[in-house]
């Protein structure tokens, strides 16, 4: 079993940055993929970004060259460092774990976090 907490996120003006954290428990985080979806209202959740036990990353289009992805699995964290935000980048952002193969699809993982609300102002 993996239990995960996000923190990090805010409100914040465009342009502007944020790095969302991912606390997982467990002796085997450093063998899970773990991603990062987003909810935005009325919207369904979507996939962000993923890397792997190896460290190889995904991105989706919409975040590509913004947003990047990391793993320090001395602390067992995984983390979202955002820049350049959007305001259509508002949205509630989850933290996802699985033993599975890196996926972009919501199933595919095992484990979610809380999520933390993440507001983008114009």
């Amino acid at each position: 079993q993996v239990q995960l907490v996000e923190s990090g996120g805010g409100l914040v003006q465009a342009g502007g940055s944020l790095r969302l954290s991912c606390a997982a428990s467990g002796r085997t985080f450093s063998t899970y993929t773990m991603g990062w979806f987003r909810q935005a209202p009325g919207k369904e959740r979507e996939f962000v970004a993923a890397i792997s036990d190896i460290s190889s990353t995904y991105y989706a289009d919409s975040v590509k060259g913004r947003f990047t992805i990391s793993r320090d699995n001395a602390k067992n964290t995984v983390y979202l460092q955002m820049e350049s935000l959007k305001p259509e980048d508002t949205a509630v952002y989850y933290c996802a774990a699985t033993s599975r193969i890196m996926g972009v699809i919501q199933s595919q993982y095992d484990y979610w976090g809380q999520g933390t609300q993440v507001t983008v102002s114009s």
